[in-house]
């Protein structure tokens, strides 16, 4: 069956786009023709240039870079943006697309170019151990939607409310990644419209040099518009365990522990910040998954471990609840505003025999102001041999961490800015001991950097970016190839 949770209507207020005026650099208007203007191709959906729309596509979540694109273009199939592509390319426009606007520093913008709103695209189709599904449809939906055929995604990402698009070509961790790698070595098939206009399918076996450039290749090379995902038995319920410790060392060592043996379904590591009354927490969250009748056992999946016993907390619950526990405490943030505060994050993967001392030093005088009050840090720990895309850069030992500092610029905070420099010195610590950026952050990197950072597999990245973006148009907010070249 094919699922459309939600199909945007057009109705956007105000004149109507129809072309672009290459001697002004100007979009046109039918409220005010050119002479110059060059007619748009006929198209499904439609391009805007309201305000409203053209100042959304201009930020994301981290509130911190904004570049305000000519257009938005509202696709009503994928061939909209082939049309509009081919359009863009004839007329020297950048092009990147939105999903979620979940970037936190412009990745995903572009200056008087076009913005392709990714979330009318948003069908699902799901099969018998596959989902097709649109680059715009929601995670939170194609977990509702699969879960009615017994089946789900092996990984998630702790906040459901990505889109899909967005989350592959970055790559996708959660706490299933022990087990399962990314979201993104979990896709068969992907159709993308590449840079010189064209609607490719492509897959390990079908132009493998695209499938490899596009999952976590930070749209330098295409538009994912649609992906087959692989799917597995979903389980009835989960019995979650929250474990506190003493140290990050002794976190660390259980992370190690459980993932080395596999004997939790899900596992992540958070810290807290000190308080008046405690130092910091450091918490283990995992997961064991069940039928609903036959309860795991506990002794089994807690022997050997090193927390504090007095301190556990488990309890069961469905296992939607558990993908979208997060969903009660984003609606809070909302409602506070912290929600809409700058979100100058940093998500670094280093390797395990360096993480201990890197995180304790990293956060040894870190305090509320320099995070903010919502501010979250995470530790995720996974086989390196989970990960099987060249673009997925992570150090060359057996277990890696990913560790994030989700800082959140709040009312008493640090400046924004202030939080963007302390990322770039903690990213320059993390790269002296062996460290590779993730790349979803707000951290300032140059061309040259990211071409130290992608090492062997920089060669075929830039060859697939000369061979699928020939002009040179796509997603520059990414940074990744050199302006004066690119």
């Amino acid at each position: 069956m094919t699922w459309h949770p939600w199909r945007r209507t057009f109705l956007t207020a105000g004149a109507a786009v129809v072309g672009f005026d290459p001697s002004t650099r100007t979009w046109v208007t039918d409220a005010a023709p050119s002479q110059g203007m060059v007619d748009l191709p006929p198209l499904k959906g439609r391009v805007v240039t309201d305000p409203a729309s053209r100042g959304e596509a201009a930020d994301d979540f981290g509130h911190l870079v904004h570049r305000t694109p000519g257009a938005v273009l509202e696709p009503g199939a994928d061939s909209d943006i082939m049309l509009m592509m081919r359009y863009c390319r004839t007329h020297d426009l950048q092009v990147a697309a939105r999903g979620q606007g979940h970037a936190t520093f412009g990745q995903g913008q572009v200056t008087g170019g076009l913005i392709i709103d990714m979330t009318p695209l948003d069908a699902i189709e799901v099969r018998e151990d596959t989902a097709v599904v649109e680059a715009g449809a929601l995670w939170s939906s194609v977990a509702r939607a699969t879960l009615a055929h017994g089946l789900t995604p092996p990984v998630f990402t702790d906040y459901l409310e990505l889109s899909v698009g967005g989350t592959l070509s970055v790559g996708g961790f959660g706490g299933q990644t022990h087990h399962h790698g990314s979201q993104a070595d979990n896709v068969v098939e992907l159709e993308i419209v590449t840079g010189d206009a064209s609607l490719r399918r492509c897959s390990p076996q079908l132009r493998p040099d695209l499938f490899r450039a596009a999952l976590a290749g930070r749209g330098q090379c295409g538009i994912i518009t649609k992906a087959t995902v692989r799917l597995v038995p979903a389980p009835e319920t989960v019995r979650h365990y929250l474990l506190s410790y003493p140290s990050v060392a002794a976190l660390t060592a259980d992370q190690r522990r459980v993932v080395g043996d596999g004997r939790f379904a899900y596992v992540e590591g958070e810290l807290g910040l000190p308080t008046d009354s405690a130092d910091w927490s450091h918490r283990l969250e995992a997961v064991a998954f069940f039928d609903g009748t036959t309860p795991p056992d506990d002794a089994r999946l807690l022997d050997g471990l090193g927390d504090q016993p007095g301190n556990r907390q488990i309890h069961d619950m469905s296992y939607f609840d558990f993908l979208n526990r997060l969903a009660k405490g984003v609606a809070h943030l909302k409602s506070t505003g912290e929600w809409y505060r700058p979100h100058p994050w940093w998500n670094m993967f280093l390797p395990a025999s360096r993480t201990d001392a890197f995180v304790e030093a990293a956060i040894k005088d870190l305090t509320e102001t320099e995070v903010g009050a919502s501010g979250v840090i995470l530790l995720y720990p996974f086989p390196r041999a989970r990960l099987r895309l060249p673009l997925l850069r992570v150090p060359d030992e057996e277990t890696v961490f990913l560790f994030t500092l989700l800082r959140t610029a709040s009312y008493g905070a640090e400046s924004p800015q202030d939080m963007v420099e302390a990322n770039r010195s903690l990213y320059l610590r993390a790269q002296a001991v062996g460290g590779y950026q993730y790349p979803v952050g707000a951290i300032p990197t140059t061309p040259e950097e990211w071409r130290t950072h992608y090492g062997p597999a920089w060669a075929a990245f830039e060859a697939a970016r000369e061979r699928y973006d020939p002009d040179r148009i796509l997603t520059p907010g990414q940074g990744v190839f050199p302006p004066e070249r690119y």
